[in-house]
């Protein structure tokens, strides 16, 4: 069962039938986007703290100044917030471009139909901007930002689980289905999903489940390792094969548009998964090394 609305919600638990007609989608990402830049806070201040956050000659925010990161980390997680939803929607569009064509308004102001994979680029290049136009160095606060990222897509796709917005697998099979796992966590059919799909028995695979369960597993391994011995990227840089591999191994129980680019035969996310596992092995084999010498600051 789903429940697009915060008053569907309601009357599931209590009976009650409330007006409250705000999306529990909208409210679950914005509860994610609270925790994640929490984190993201707690990070900054774990840096700057051990005097890994030199800013810029002439930067908008002094080292020292508690406020001013606290104004930092606002900004940036709204610039996020905003510049992902964004990209969400236009690479949504770019992988549905026939349908988009023959009708764009429905798809442009569509409650549902957005791709996370680009709202990550955007959400990226607009947060490196905001750093970049801070003072800070980057690659410090990408190395923050990394576990923040990661529990921010979990907590988020439990937003995708409730309203039913469409981000689910393909047809499960039942036959594969292990004895000891609740039906539910193996087929769910969706009813009243925001989508407006009718999914026949026996259901479809409740991906965005696995991705809440992979992304808070993959958050706890990042946040466990940000104290790494490494150049200041490396962080990021397993984050990104991370959140890349972890896809690409969902995209293979969902059902997408298959593109053909250049040969290549593959769904956009896979292809964006494969850009971010290859980006993070680059960054891996290029900040692999220990930290320089006390007192020799990294580069930006």
């Amino acid at each position: 069962m789903s429940y697009p609305y915060l008053s569907d919600a309601l009357k599931a638990l209590t009976g009650l039938d409330l007006p409250l007609p705000l999306p529990t989608f909208g409210l679950s990402v914005m509860c994610a986007m609270l925790v994640a830049t929490e984190f993201f806070r707690r990070d900054l201040q774990r840096l700057r703290a051990a005097g890994e956050l030199p800013p810029r000659r002439g930067a908008r925010l002094p080292a020292d100044d508690p406020q001013g990161l606290d104004a930092f980390v606002s900004t940036f997680a709204m610039v996020v917030l905003l510049c992902g939803i964004l990209g969400a929607r236009i690479f949504h569009i770019f992988e549905h471009l026939p349908q988009f064509l023959a009708d764009p308004w429905p798809m442009i102001f569509s409650r549902s139909g957005l791709s996370i994979m680009g709202g990550l680029i955007f959400g990226i290049l607009a947060g490196a901007v905001v750093v970049r136009r801070s003072g800070l160095p980057v690659r410090p606060v990408l190395d923050a930002a990394a576990p923040a990222m990661m529990i921010g897509y979990g907590l988020g796709r439990i937003g995708c689980q409730i309203s039913g917005d469409g981000d689910w697998g393909a047809p499960a099979n039942m036959a594969l289905k292990p004895d000891w796992l609740p039906t539910w966590l193996w087929a769910q059919t969706y009813d009243n999903n925001i989508y407006g799909a009718v999914i026949e028995l026996p259901g479809v695979y409740p991906a965005p489940i696995y991705e809440t369960a992979m992304a808070l597993v993959l958050f706890g391994l990042l946040w466990a390792m940000r104290r790494h011995p490494f150049r200041h990227g490396w962080l990021f840089a397993v984050y990104l094969v991370l959140a890349g591999a972890e896809r690409l191994l969902i995209e293979q129980i969902r059902i997408n548009p298959v593109l053909d680019f250049m040969g290549l035969h593959a769904t956009q996310a896979e292809m964006i998964s494969g850009v971010f596992i290859a980006l993070g092995i680059a960054g891996l084999a290029l900040l692999s090394r220990r930290t320089p010498a006390a007192g020799k600051p990294q580069p930006a």
